[in-house]
């Protein structure tokens, strides 16, 4: 089973990715606040997906996503944003995010990325 961590400044939005991995079959699910408890948390555990909003205070996804790629250069990291012209698409994509998602979005088009990168 994979573990999938969620980075995202709000609760709320937290609460939405969750239940929508836990929709599609993800069920361990670890969460953070802002990019900088995203760090702590993914080098404390063993994370097999990483799910991270763009905007957030402290350190934003696209840091984030470069702080993990210094680690891991192969844990699926998805951009989950409202970010979606194509001039920050392409951005995100040379930072080493490795498939975007934009708000709002469905538990299908979640599922349909997923299955394209890790499986349950």
């Amino acid at each position: 089973m994979s573990k999938v961590l969620v980075v995202d400044d709000s609760g709320t939005m937290r609460k939405i990715i969750t239940r929508a991995l836990n929709a599609v079959g993800y069920t361990d699910v670890v969460e953070a606040g802002d990019g900088v408890e995203g760090l702590a948390v993914f080098q404390r555990e063993a994370v097999d997906l990483v799910m991270t909003d763009w905007n957030m205070p402290n350190k934003n996804g696209l840091e984030l996503c470069r702080d993990i790629r210094a680690i891991n250069a192969d844990v699926p990291i998805f951009m989950v944003t409202t970010e979606a012209e194509k001039s920050r698409v392409l951005e995100a994509i040379s930072a080493g995010v490795t498939d975007y998602l934009v708000k709002p979005f469905t538990a299908e088009s979640l599922r349909e990325k997923l299955d394209k990168f890790a499986a349950v």
